[in-house]
């Protein structure tokens, strides 16, 4: 049984999907443990509550230092026995001391082609914008294994979704959530419960 973490910031809609897919059996052999919130109010909260998932909220801003943050958030993750920690709209930037303890075990879901529209900056509404602005006429998500960087990560699954001439960002950022980032995130956890994903140095492969 694989357990899960989510790290959430907002409304939670990518947690969501992933209690809906276990719910419904399109993800097996997976339980969500605990959701962590670096705020208090996050709807992910609810969602969580109202699926009976324990929550928890830590901030950064309730420490003195990163370090104490760090050990503070090791010692909820590990407490729950997670196997794997799931990225859902988290906008805490992780420490590397951090990253590199659960080297191999986090996954983060972004909303763009990685490498394109990623990086320090690109987050939420500001992806789709760029998107618009640069002209491109195909986006889409991605989810990768964390690294020290930021959306740096081997990439795990890819999946496309048109631009269209009258999008909105909003428009164009719920059509990413419905027609990639909501099948996608679901597929590489299940894949991941079942021991097929494989994690080299710089790469990442999903074994059909």
């Amino acid at each position: 049984m694989l357990n899960l973490t989510v790290l959430v910031s907002g409304g939670g809609t990518n947690l969501q999907a992933v209690i809906d897919a276990i719910a419904s059996g399109e993800i097996t052999d997976t339980r969500i443990g605990l959701v962590i919130s670096n705020k208090k109010d996050a709807y992910a909260l609810t969602r969580a509550k109202d699926a009976g998932i324990e929550t928890l909220y830590l901030s950064p801003k309730d420490f003195e230092n990163r370090e104490d943050y760090d050990k503070a958030m090791i010692g909820a993750i590990d407490e729950k026995g997670t196997d794997l920690i799931v990225l859902a709209g988290f906008l805490v930037v992780l420490s590397p001391e951090f990253t590199d303890h659960y080297r191999g075990k986090i996954i983060n879901i972004h909303p763009s082609l990685i490498p394109s529209f990623c990086g320090n900056g690109y987050y939420g509404l500001k992806v789709h914008e760029k998107v618009l602005e640069r002209g491109v006429k195909v986006t889409g998500a991605t989810v990768h294994f964390v690294d020290s960087g930021t959306d740096t990560g081997p990439i795990i699954m890819q999946k496309a979704v048109s631009v269209k001439n009258n999008d909105t960002a909003q428009i164009l950022q719920r059509r990413v959530m419905e027609e990639a980032e909501w099948i996608i995130l679901p597929k590489v956890i299940n894949a991941i419960a079942h021991g097929n994903v494989r994690l080299e140095e710089k790469k990442a492969y999903v074994i059909e």
